[in-house]
């Protein structure tokens, strides 16, 4: 306990999944968070997070005995991100790291996905990552020190079908930390990105995500996820990751232990990387459970 004493942790998309799970385990770990959430709802086809989704996070945070700003902001507006570096400072002084998690996506084949829904993809994922980092950059720079880290994607480094402007937002995203570990290591500041695997989050429960693991439109139910998530990894009776795995990761990122580490790529999704293509034999293991 206590690797994040006295910081203060900025983080995007934090009023559910990944983020509610970044902003509670830095908060275990002494943090005060900046919590930024509630998006304009665009052309995403799901729910986005709610006001109750924040109140939740903050509610979670408070019960660790931690200070917490809760901001109703769209990272696709700079502005949003602006004040909540401005607010953050003034109410808690300083802002140590910064956590670019804020995420969506869509399904289709990429030359039926209508363009409304290519930008809101693009400007969540990608845009809203550059909008965060240059939110944020200034008053590192004053300070001379800090760290960045920008949820990417396995999908950041492989293909995929009927996601094309995932895939390409979050290539994006290692190409722009590159940059930028290289831009502000002489500032003393930090950057590195995170690439997670298949998630358990409202990301994916919704019946394009089941599709999507189903192999087709109509097809999916919620165990088709579950199952996807099992051909997914290659680790022994692994699915679906918790988020609270990959803020495992965010949590050594954002501590003094990683102070050496930039432009790292930190892949954190149960060995799918490795693998040729996906994991049968924990489809089988699964199947034959179900049989008994």
């Amino acid at each position: 306990m206590g690797r994040m004493n006295g910081k203060v942790a900025l983080i995007t998309g934090a009023g559910r999944g990944q983020g509610r799970a970044h902003a509670i385990r830095l908060a275990e770990e002494g943090a005060d968070i900046i919590a930024l959430d509630c998006p304009a709802q665009g052309s995403i086809p799901y729910q986005l997070a709610t006001e109750a989704d924040l109140d939740e996070t903050v509610k979670r945070v408070e019960a660790l005995d931690r200070r917490i700003i809760a901001i109703h902001g769209d990272v696709r507006t700079q502005s949003d991100l602006d004040g909540a570096v401005q607010r953050g400072m003034a109410e808690l002084g300083q802002i140590d790291t910064v956590v670019a998690n804020a995420g969506a996506w869509t399904v289709g084949p990429f030359w039926e996905i209508p363009e409304e829904e290519w930008k809101d993809v693009l400007d969540i994922v990608v845009h809203g990552v550059v909008r965060t980092i240059r939110a944020v950059t200034p008053h590192m720079i004053e300070r001379g020190t800090g760290s960045m880290i920008l949820i990417s994607s396995g999908n950041g480094r492989e293909g995929g079908v009927n996601y094309a402007h995932y895939i390409t937002a979050k290539h994006g995203v290692l190409g722009f930390m590159k940059a930028v570990a290289l831009e502000l290591g002489p500032h003393g500041i930090r950057c590195n990105a995170i690439l997670p695997g298949v998630v358990r989050t409202p990301i994916l429960d919704w019946q394009g995500g089941w599709d999507l693991m189903a192999g087709g439109p109509g097809l999916g139910t919620k165990e088709s996820m579950e199952i996807g998530g099992k051909a997914y990894a290659l680790l022994k009776d692994v699915g679906m990751l918790p988020p609270s795995a990959i803020s495992e990761g965010v949590l050594w990122l954002a501590s003094d232990e990683s102070r050496y580490v930039t432009g790292l790529e930190m892949i954190i999704d149960g060995g799918h990387l490795t693998m040729p293509g996906l994991n049968m034999a924990n489809i089988a293991a699964m199947t034959a459970e179900q049989q008994q």
